[in-house]
């Protein structure tokens, strides 16, 4: 049974929404002497299940697996790592979904996929998957964001509001522009890129329903301990 049929409020369950990143397992990042960002070996590597469940523990509400690697075929490793991670997020009654890979969350029983806009056609994506999965859209704008609700999204990721080691940023999403968009859609809005518990409170006030993150729940040495830091945070701003 996905996570969807059972109810769930959207606008509460993206108010911390952590995507996995696979470079994190073996690094932490922390600062030196100068301030500077380094990454530092962690004692002991995690695996990805384990750091989504630690990041669960600590309070993020929605887990999204992300591998870029996914599109060039589905290994039974990449599969078993979805199950397991699936099974974790229904232990916690977190919803899960997967990016891109619509034929992956199809075939492990995720609660939907986040689609970004080179990838599978979101109305496809909802005749595979069905009317009761979660399937987000990513958008850049009012324009992309008022078409990704009229073809059936559930939830927007609005981006990137601020500078990422993640991928290139050429246009970062103002502050004003993401509350035009949260202003002229119904459905729930997460700000996605470079998000962390120190910059998140900049969008107070744009009517986001959370902050998705990568480094800035999985490159903290102590990913529980950050989870809780980073809610406490977002409850307070939202």
């Amino acid at each position: 049974m996905s996570v969807k049929s059972q109810d769930i409020d959207l606008n509460k369950d993206l108010l911390l929404y952590a995507v996995t990143d696979s470079s994190w397992l073996e690094f932490s990042e922390n600062c030196d002497s100068d301030g500077n960002k380094v990454r530092v070996r962690r004692d002991t590597p995690l695996t990805l299940p384990l750091s989504c469940e630690l990041a669960i523990k600590g309070g993020v509400t929605m887990i999204q697996l992300r591998n870029k690697e996914f599109g060039t075929g589905i290994s039974n490793r990449d599969r078993h790592e979805a199950l397991e991670i699936r099974d974790i997020c229904r232990k916690y009654s977190v919803p899960f979904v997967i990016d891109d890979d619509v034929e992956l969350a199809y075939e492990t029983g995720a609660d939907g996929v986040h689609l970004g806009l080179d990838d599978t056609d979101l109305t496809e994506a909802r005749r595979i998957l069905g009317d009761s999965a979660i399937i987000g859209a990513t958008a850049h704008n009012v324009e992309e964001a008022k078409a990704a609700e009229a073809a059936g999204a559930d939830y927007l990721g609005c981006g990137a509001v601020f500078p990422t080691a993640t991928k290139a940023v050429k246009n970062r999403l103002t502050y004003e522009e993401l509350s035009r968009i949260t202003a002229n859609v119904k459905i729930p809005v997460v700000a996605i890129a470079g998000i962390t518990a120190d910059n998140v409170m900049q969008l107070k006030g744009s009517g986001i329903a959370g902050a998705a993150t990568i480094s800035g729940i999985f490159a903290a040495a102590d990913i529980e301990k950050e989870a809780i830091r980073f809610k406490t945070v977002l409850e307070q701003m939202i």
